[in-house]
């Protein structure tokens, strides 16, 4: 399927579908934790950046990765004007900060492929992996010399977030989350 093909398909569809490099894969839903802990940042995070300077955008917002690759991560955040492939703002092309929470079933593209993707796109200065079963975010963050990654797992950790002027406290991401085996 072409790129034009997939634009005009996937606005018809009522699940969405990521397109990479003519393939399509749909979106699966995720379960209770995955939703909540995605809210539960974007909650955080609305406290504690300067709302004038970000805007943010849920799971619903598909980013451009690069001509033939199309993502929908759980948020994005974008530091000034939001830049658009085009008039009908469907593709989001500049985030500075994307966030994936993962799922027994997108742990590994989540963590290989989208992560290789990400690290592609000049504009996003730190992407943000979020582990739904246990508490572990993973930091990755754009240096001069590459990228910086930082491993949290315990809950009184903060996540410093230069990139948006904050630092986000791990115990907000699982506040009232319950882990399976807990």
């Amino acid at each position: 399927m072409t790129v034009e093909d997939y634009l005009a398909w996937e606005e018809r569809q009522e699940v969405k579908h990521e397109y990479i490099d003519g393939e399509i894969y749909e979106m699966s839903g995720g379960t209770g934790n995955h939703s909540k802990i995605a809210m539960k940042i974007a909650l955080a995070l609305g406290v504690l950046v300067n709302l004038l300077d970000y805007s943010f955008h849920s799971s619903q917002m598909r980013i451009r990765i690069s001509e033939t690759r199309y993502v929908y991560p759980d948020l994005s955040l974008v530091r000034g004007n939001e830049a658009y492939e085009d008039a009908r703002e469907l593709s989001l092309l500049n985030p500075v900060f994307v966030v994936e929470v993962t799922s027994p079933s997108s742990e590994t593209y989540d963590r290989q492929d989208k992560l290789d993707f990400y690290l592609k796109v000049p504009s996003i200065e730190a992407y943000l992996i979020v582990d739904q079963d246990r508490p572990r975010v993973d930091l990755l963050t754009r240096a001069e010399a590459g990228w910086n990654v930082r491993a949290f797992n315990q809950l009184d950790d903060v996540i410093p977030l230069p990139m948006l002027n904050c630092e986000l406290p791990m115990s907000a991401v699982y506040r009232d989350i319950e882990f399976a085996g807990a």
